[in-house]
């Protein structure tokens, strides 16, 4: 029977322990640094693992990443050159991250934080309304997670366009792809939204000229990664009125720095990087099915690209 080893110091194991075991009949699941026998280890499912834990698993079949971006696994890449490495797709967390981007996107357009401001200082005042289908929304990835936030984007009437490396083909989505169009994508976007992977590419791609390029008063949202992000860029821009608000729930220090001036800026909403988490009862049921690929030789789904780097 395979045996799969747990590794994360972020996720409880116990929920997922139990989930893994209902979904695969006779699954042992380990959870690190209880790893047993080494070469036992059939499957990781893991999180930021240590370089270590990876190298003494000589008999890994394939490693499951806990959460959709694959950038947590750069250090361990060198070592799973012959090993399948497959993000997570499952449902739960597709639902989460298309609400977060989704209310975002609502609470920027309906001028919410300019109320919020409004009542800090007691003023009663009626702000101009605009519909959907004249807000610009811009989404900068257009993976499985941003192809889902912007199909429910445009079905609440939303002009959506969306970048990426290669163009992609969504119903009422304009399509921008590759660094020539990146300009023209970010002129005709007043909410920006980062989707993104986190690549050597990618890296630094929120910055003071991409800010620059937005209409005047525009709004971004990260969800992306914190590396994304150039953050002293970003402050000035808000700090200057080019940006008028930042909704940011990845950062590039992980716990923010108690000192950060992102803490305090009256035009910053944060969250602590909780835009959509992996369910372990959905997320065991995608690790079974990708299980039951391995074991009878089919080709499993999601496989990550290092070179791509997702």
């Amino acid at each position: 029977m395979p045996v799969l080893l747990f590794i994360s110091q972020v996720e409880r194991p116990g929920p997922w322990k139990k989930a893994l075991e209902a979904c695969v009949p006779g699954l042992e699941v380990r959870v690190w640094p209880e790893v047993g026998t080494p070469g036992e280890i059939d499957y990781v499912l893991c999180w930021k693992p240590p370089v270590s834990a990876i190298r003494e698993l000589a008999g890994l079949k394939a490693v499951f990443s806990l959460g959709a971006g694959v950038d947590h696994l750069a250090d361990v890449a060198e070592s799973l050159t012959d090993v399948p490495v497959v993000r997570m797709v499952e449902p739960a967390l597709t639902e989460g991250m298309t609400g977060y981007v989704v209310y975002q996107v609502l609470r920027f357009h309906r001028r919410m934080p300019e109320y919020e401001a409004q009542r800090a200082r007691r003023e009663w005042r009626e702000l101009p309304q605009v519909r959907p289908q004249e807000r610009r929304i811009g989404i900068m990835g257009l993976g499985v997670l941003g192809s889902e936030a912007a199909r429910a984007l445009v079905a609440l009437g939303f002009d959506v366009s969306g970048w990426s490396r290669s163009a992609k083909r969504l119903e009422g989505v304009r399509s921008f792809a590759g660094d020539d169009a990146l300009n023209a994508f970010l002129a005709g976007t007043e909410i920006l939204v980062c989707m993104l992977p986190l690549t050597p590419q990618t890296r630094g791609i929120i910055n003071r000229e991409t800010l620059g390029r937005l209409p005047a008063g525009a709004a971004v949202i990260n969800v992306g990664r914190g590396g994304h992000l150039v953050e002293r860029d970003l402050l000035e821009a808000l700090d200057s009125g080019q940006v008028a608000g930042a909704a940011l729930d990845v950062f590039e220090v992980e716990p923010l720095p108690e000192a950060h001036p992102f803490w305090t800026h009256p035009r910053v909403t944060m969250t602590p990087h909780i835009a959509s988490l992996t369910n372990p009862v959905t997320g065991a049921g995608v690790i079974a099915k990708h299980i039951e690929s391995m074991e009878s030789g089919a080709a499993l789904e999601n496989r990550v690209d290092f070179l791509k780097g997702y």
